[in-house]
C-alpha cells in the first residue's frame, strides 16, 4: 500500500511525476503559559476558531453557550476578526495564534470553518471536529469528515447554539 502511493504518475516523456499526498511542517511553539494553566485545570475543553473567516456577530456567546451546555471549557481563537469573550466566567479563555499541533492532542474536540489545513491538524491530532462552512472547499471537508466518521457539520450560515449542542454532543459522545 506504501509502494502504491508513491507510484509515478505518467507525466510528459522523460519525466515522472510523483504523488506524495499534503506537506505537514508540524508546529511545535509551546503553547503560552496561561493556555498550558488553563489545560491544566480539568477536563480536556472544546477548541473554537475561524481563522481569517468572517465569523462575527455573536458567535461567541453561541460557541460558550454550547460548549456550556455540554459541560466543557472552551478555548475561543480570536481569529482575523478578534473574536472576544462574553463574560468572565473562569470556564472559557480567548488565545491569538497557537500551534495547532501542539494544541489540538490536548483538546476533546475543535469546532471551525473547514479550512484544510485546521481540518488535516484536527485529523492528525485524532480529534472530533465539527466544521462550520462558509463557502468554498470548506464544504468539501465538511462532507468529508462526516463521511469518514470522525466529525459532523453544520453551515455557519444556519449555526444556532441548540444546532452546536447538538452536534458537539454527536461528536463528542462518538470519541468516547
Amino acid at each position: 500500500a506504501a509502494d502504491a502511493a508513491l507510484a509515478p504518475v505518467p507525466a510528459t516523456p522523460g519525466r515522472q511525476v510523483f504523488q506524495t499526498g499534503g506537506w505537514v511542517l508540524a508546529g511545535r511553539t509551546p503553547v503560552p503559559t496561561h493556555l498550558e494553566a488553563f489545560l491544566e485545570t480539568g477536563d480536556p475543553p472544546i477548541f473554537a476558531g475561524f481563522g481569517s473567516m468572517p465569523a462575527a456577530g455573536d458567535v461567541t456567546r453561541r460557541l460558550i453557550g454550547a460548549a456550556r451546555a455540554v459541560g466543557r471549557r472552551i478555548i475561543v481563537s480570536k481569529g482575523w476578526v478578534d473574536l472576544d469573550l462574553i463574560d468572565d466566567a473562569p470556564d472559557r479563555m480567548v488565545v491569538g495564534d497557537v500551534s495547532h499541533d501542539v494544541l489540538f492532542p490536548r483538546v476533546a474536540a475543535v469546532v471551525h470553518h473547514g479550512g484544510a489545513g485546521t481540518t488535516a491538524a484536527a485529523a492528525r491530532a485524532g480529534v472530533p471536529q465539527v466544521i462550520t462552512p462558509m463557502f468554498g472547499d470548506q464544504f468539501y471537508w465538511a462532507k468529508r469528515i462526516v463521511e469518514l466518521g470522525v466529525g459532523a457539520t453544520i453551515p455557519h450560515t444556519t449555526m444556532t447554539e441548540d444546532s452546536l449542542t447538538g452536534a458537539l454532543r454527536e461528536v463528542l459522545d462518538s470519541a468516547l
